[in-house]
């Protein structure tokens, strides 16, 4: 793991997981506080109500969410762990065996002849380098840090406070007709600009992207609209 270019790749991948992260947070946090609002809203509950559910899901939930990124990055970094083990042991138990996977690994990626024994050679002459070089070309696992750990739950957490407080704020400096207003306008326009930078970052055309997370989002959130119109109804 030496080399400069493994650890830039690395980088890279911290700063995808780091926005990963971001967005896993901020858009459950949004589409579910904004339900919330709705389902209040359509079940004649007042500004105070509104108020109270919303940042007391939003504490809870963001606490929530920081808590299940961090239970599953430990569980990425334990499994990683786990592999790499049991690597490491193949590779002292069965070493001609695993030079052999090594061999047909980059046989595969186009390398013959004495490229490919040179290459097979440079890799195998080094345990860590080879080990680490099952893992990421052969398995396709990424080593977690324990940095990685606390980073991923504190960003998870952040993220979804955040997002609740999108649709929320509003609520809070305006009457709530304006409000909700604000509320659903400001979701929209985050809602496509996570489309957006998905199909940016990815595949697929940024304006449907865009539009369809706005749809998928508003649709979620308009459910909690529907449940607040039935019990309102019911209560009637």
């Amino acid at each position: 793991m030496g080399l400069s270019r493994s650890g830039s790749r690395h980088s890279h991948e911290g700063r995808t997981d780091w926005l990963r992260d971001v967005i896993l947070g901020g858009q459950d946090g949004l589409v579910n506080i904004l339900g919330i609002i709705l389902g209040v809203i359509a079940g004649g509950g007042d500004r105070t109500v509104l108020l109270a559910a919303g940042f007391a899901a939003a504490i809870t939930e963001s606490i929530s969410m920081g808590a299940v990124g961090y239970t599953s990055t430990v569980a990425d970094r334990d499994y990683y762990a786990a592999q790499r083990a049991i690597e490491e042991s193949a590779v002292s138990v069965d070493t001609d065996l695993e030079s052999r996977e090594i061999t047909e690994l980059y046989r595969a990626k186009g390398f013959s002849g004495p490229l490919l024994d040179q290459v097979v050679a440079t890799i195998t002459d080094n345990r860590e380098k080879w080990v680490t070089t099952i893992m990421e070309e052969e398995r396709h696992l990424q080593p977690v840090e324990n940095r990685d750990v606390l980073r991923s739950s504190a960003v998870i957490t952040i993220a979804t406070l955040v997002g609740h407080f999108i649709p929320l704020l509003p609520f809070v400096f305006l009457a709530r007709g304006p409000a909700l207003v604000v509320a659903i306008i400001s979701s929209a326009v985050v809602l496509f600009g996570v489309g957006v930078y998905s199909a940016l970052t990815r595949v697929g055309s940024w304006w449907k992207n865009g539009l369809k997370m706005v749809c998928i989002g508003l649709g979620a959130a308009a459910l909690g609209f529907a449940i607040g119109r039935l019990f309102h109804a019911s209560g009637g």
